[in-house]
């Protein structure tokens, strides 16, 4: 069978329920994400959704888990004006492994979902 994929829809984590305001907090006001409505048939079930360029990254409710290596990766440019950023906001930022031509870090979230920024880099540098 070929590949039938066209792409990534969606990536999701999860949160404490009823931890919604703590999420906003981190997703909303600190790295300016744009949330969307949930679908009305999903909204009982708490959680947010975020809108990306080209993806969706959700949100959901769930028994709380100790951090692990499940995680959205958020390309961006600056990555070190950015680390400088959240570390400025009081967000631990970890050093992640190198890769060739990608610079990154991780942070985690007030949940323990690490969030990985990278910056794609010229492959000459």
């Amino acid at each position: 069978m070929k590949n039938f994929i066209k792409r990534l829809d969606h990536l999701q984590i999860c949160i404490p329920t009823g931890a919604e305001d703590q999420a906003r907090a981190f997703y909303t006001d600190l790295l300016h994400l744009q949330e969307i409505p949930k679908p009305k048939a999903l909204q009982a079930n708490g959680g947010l959704w975020y809108q990306l360029p080209d993806i969706q990254l959700h949100i959901g409710t769930e028994n709380h888990t100790p951090k692990s290596k499940k995680h959205p990766a958020f390309e961006v440019e600056n990555l070190e004006e950015i680390r400088k950023y959240l570390e400025e906001k009081e967000v631990p930022t970890k050093d992640a492994t190198a890769i060739p031509n990608i610079r990154r870090f991780y942070v985690y979230d007030p949940f323990d979902n690490r969030i990985e920024f990278l910056e794609k880099l010229d492959k000459n540098q």
